[in-house]
């Protein structure tokens, strides 16, 4: 049997509009064929439709089709669009006589929730299909939208003019079920104003798996889905950085800039944000400190600046994901893709956390330092909020936050100048050691806990999982919140596939850093893959106490071509060792996880030999002159 005859056989026999019914028929009748020819089981999704009546043969990736106002059966992709192992789709009459096979429905339908698409569902997507509707199409008003908010009456939303059942959906949101459901019954475009990496191809195409209809009071221009842009009067950026993302704003340096200078200049400094930069005025800021073991106490930026000691500390802070594109290889991975450069180093000034958490009744060495203790976390949330009210929040445990030797600051100067305000102004916290994700930018509460903070950016991101964990069975709850981050190093120069001269020894230069306030004891370089090391001589402009190593290590070494390599494509290596005697594993692959964090494998950099020009010139004449003679 083949697969259309297999799928025709299977839609027809079960007769059903219940798209979990047809799978089953399909499964039982149908998987013993299927088996034969290679396939094991049924991927759940995505979901791609066809009809015999408008086509012979399964669509191209992403075709689309209108049927008009029939019905038509359920089905599921096989394979891959490559393959075109589409399940067939046609026409269907439910035979009961509940139905006439040409007559629209009258309720909605849902794709992945049981029932058959409408033609609604089926036809162009919501990037195209933006307003208006067809005579095909199920009109429904806001007040019908606001009635589907819960998953007991389901979960619908609208977006330029069109209505999505989004229920099944809703567990499968990769920024969180509490975070989607805020738009339930409403419009989703005020959250994608926020967040505008939904903004794409990829996520309108899954959006358009769900339509169910169309907004009866959707005007194009006029509608509650024009919101006001909350990115408008962010900050200036140096045109140089390299742009991940505008909204939120995130961004690194050039790569072969990043080692230049052992502190990386304001307007160079990476940007990670979240959310909008909030617009904060100094004399207005406030910072409250409260919870178990503390008085409440809120304190101005004077305050800060005029009741504790100042102090400063050389400290690098680097994303988790830094280096993500290089997971990219082994399989897709979410998130920015960054390079080399989610990581800058600058001189911190402000006054200590424990400064601070003292003076709001917590002792120093008092018990709280311990696990023990009734305070083992201090929570930190930023001013920068989403539409909704969430803040950005994280936490450290309490033993980093009063240690003597922890460092943690709260700082409000960068490199000598008040913090700009796409790195926290007026005030941010410092973790040194510790991955930029906890460094909380915009500092508006420090709260002393028994537990971590509850926050999406604690609890369900910025953890590490194995190779085998994907999206369809990570549990975050089982995993740990990233804190210090593991060893790592980088090659800055020379940039990728660049050119070098066989003839001249090859100047290398780059960074190390380890998390935890490890130092680097050692960068081997190699220019032939692996096979053998050379010893980059390090740089360290300030003086660092060992375990106190919050600064990164420049590094450089100048290199002799082997004779034997001169001409050829060369790979070059590098890999650190911090004080601790951690060094980086060889390949990305045994390291990979489905967010792209914590990449710390031998960072490889392939160049190749520089083409005399004259020589090119003088044999792509020969070779013009062959040709014509011949």
């Amino acid at each position: 049997m083949s697969w259309r005859a297999a799928t025709r056989a299977s839609a027809l026999a079960a007769q059903t509009v219940s798209l979990a019914t047809g799978r089953a028929a399909f499964t039982a009748r149908c998987m013993p064929s299927l088996a034969r020819m290679g396939r094991r089981s049924l991927p759940a999704a995505p979901f791609r439709y066809y009809s015999s009546k408008t086509s012979t043969a399964p669509p191209a990736a992403g075709a689309k089709f209108r049927y008009g106002p029939k019905q038509f059966a359920a089905v599921f992709v096989l394979g891959s669009a490559a393959t075109g192992t589409y399940l067939y789709m046609d026409e269907l009459n439910r035979g009961d006589g509940s139905q006439e096979p040409d007559k629209p429905s009258t309720q909605p339908q849902r794709s992945r929730s049981g029932a058959m698409p409408t033609p609604a569902h089926c036809a162009t997507p919501a990037s195209s299909n933006t307003g208006g509707a067809g005579g095909d199409v199920k009109v429904y008003t806001k007040a019908e939208v606001a009635k589907h908010a819960t998953p007991e009456t389901g979960i619908w939303v609208t977006y330029k003019g069109g209505v999505y059942d989004i229920t099944e959906f809703v567990e499968q949101h990769p920024g969180g079920k509490k975070r989607i459901m805020l738009a339930a019954g409403a419009s989703i475009a005020p959250f994608w104003a926020m967040y505008a990496q939904h903004q794409t191809e990829q996520v309108l195409a899954i959006l358009s798996q769900y339509r169910i209809g169309s907004l009866a009071e959707y005007v194009e221009g006029a509608s509650g889905d024009e919101v006001a842009d909350p990115y408008a009067g962010e900050p200036e950026r140096h045109r140089s950085l390299v742009v991940r993302t505008q909204k939120p704003f995130n961004a690194e340096a050039p790569i072969d800039i990043v080692a230049d200078s052992f502190i990386t200049p304001n307007a160079l400094f990476y940007v990670r944000n979240h959310m909008p930069v909030p617009r904060i005025a100094g004399d207005e800021y406030q910072l409250v400190v409260e919870g178990e073991g503390v008085r409440r106490v809120s304190l101005t930026l004077q305050d800060l600046k005029t009741m504790f000691k100042k102090h400063k500390i050389v400290a690098t802070i680097m994303c988790a994901g830094n280096r993500r594109g290089e997971f990219n290889a082994v399989r897709e991975v979410k998130g920015n893709t960054w390079d080399i450069s989610a990581v800058s180093n600058a001189e911190w000034g402000g006054v200590w956390l424990r400064d601070v958490l003292t003076f709001a009744g917590i002792e120093p060495g008092g018990g709280h330092e311990t696990r023990e203790g009734t305070v083992q976390h201090v929570q930190f949330e930023g001013l920068d909020k989403d539409v909704a009210g969430v803040a950005y929040g994280s936490s450290i445990p309490i033993g980093k936050a009063m240690g003597r030797y922890g460092d943690v600051l709260l700082a409000y100067e960068m490199n000598g100048e008040d913090i700009p305000p796409d790195h926290g102004y007026p005030v941010r916290v410092i973790v040194p050691g510790v991955v930029g994700a906890r460094n909380v930018k915009w500092l508006g509460r420090v709260v002393t806990s028994r537990q971590e903070s509850q926050s999406h950016w604690q609890q369900k991101d910025y953890k590490g999982f194995s190779p085998n964990t994907d999206w369809n069975n990570v549990d975050f709850s089982k995993g740990l919140a990233i804190q210090q981050l593991p060893v790592n190093s980088a090659i800055c120069s020379p940039a990728p596939d660049s050119a070098y001269d066989p003839d001249e020894p090859l100047e290398i230069k780059g960074y190390a850093w380890s998390g935890g306030g490890a130092g680097i004891v050692r960068v081997d370089v190699s220019v032939d893959g692996g096979k053998t090391w050379a010893n980059a001589e390090m740089h360290q402009a300030v003086d660092q106490t060992r375990d106190q190593v919050w600064a990164w290590t420049p590094w450089k070494i100048e290199v002799e071509v082997p004779s034997e390599l001169r001409g050829q494509e060369l790979e070059i290596c590098a890999k650190a060792v911090d004080s601790c005697y951690n060094c980086q594993p060889d390949t990305v692959a045994p390291i990979w996880n489905l967010r792209g964090v914590l990449n710390n494998a031998w960072h490889r950099v392939t160049v190749v030999p520089e083409v005399d020009d004259d020589d090119d010139g003088g044999g792509g004449g020969g070779g013009g002159g062959g040709g014509g003679g011949g």
